[in-house]
């Protein structure tokens, strides 16, 4: 038996679903459920997902599916409801899948949605937070071919480079980087921070771009690329 909320819910994203290709956002949910926080749409999803009503799609973001719905879901639908017309996205044509992987389509065909993967330090590292439930409309033009994600930027390590805190970075995912540009790296397999790229032999400098901090010196083999800087975002 599931309770209203979890109900409610539960036919949301399933409706969701049927007339987008993919589930809502947290947000989305929240305004839906007229509930004041994430964290209550969190513990409803956990309760469906324990009953085996809802599943999620690994290593995707916002990639919840309906596994089953309740015998009688037909029957309590409101008359309201079921009077609605059938929603008719807009469809932005092109594959995008094979120009942009990791990435779709977004409300204007200018802009596509990236996964928000959380809030990375430019100070010092921190362990990157990762929200499959958070996504970020970013322009077409800011991006290129390949793979990509974004970062909330914390700390003022690289405002020499006009990076500021609480800016969105845009990362292109991948290993491989050249000297002298900006990077996201993963330090000793759980730390992550965004800095510059300097290989010395072989050592690895991150170097800040703020000149009253110092770079920091790995071995090589502490230090694994991410991903390197491709655009930025910030409002104002």
């Amino acid at each position: 038996m599931l309770t209203r909320k979890q109900y409610e819910l539960l036919v949301f994203i399933d409706k969701h679903l049927k007339e987008t290709g993919f589930s809502p956002s947290f947000e989305e949910m929240k305004e839906a459920l007229a509930l004041k926080s994430k964290s209550g749409i969190h513990r409803l999803i956990s309760a469906l997902e324990e009953r085996g009503y809802l599943g999620r799609r690994h290593h995707r973001a916002r990639a919840l599916e309906v596994l089953r719905l309740p015998d009688n879901v037909e029957a309590r639908q409101t008359p309201a409801t079921a009077a609605q017309p059938a929603f008719a996205p807009t469809v932005i044509q092109g594959d995008f899948s094979s120009r942009l992987p990791g990435v779709r389509a977004a409300n204007d065909s200018a802009a596509v949605q990236l996964p928000l993967y959380g809030r990375i330090a430019a100070g010092l590292p921190i362990e990157a937070l990762r929200d499959s439930g958070t996504m970020v409309d970013v322009p077409m033009a800011l991006l290129g071919n390949g793979e990509h994600y974004a970062l909330e930027v914390a700390g003022d390590s690289m405002v020499d480079a006009g990076i500021l805190d609480g800016d969105t970075i845009l990362i292109r995912k991948g290993e491989a980087a050249e000297t002298g540009q900006i990077i996201v790296a993963l330090v000793d397999e759980n730390e992550v921070t965004l800095k510059r790229l300097r290989r010395r032999g072989n050592s690895i400098a991150l170097e800040p771009c703020n000149a009253r901090l110092k770079a920091q010196i790995y071995s090589a083999e502490r230090v694994k690329v991410q991903g390197k800087l491709v655009g930025l975002l910030r409002r104002y």
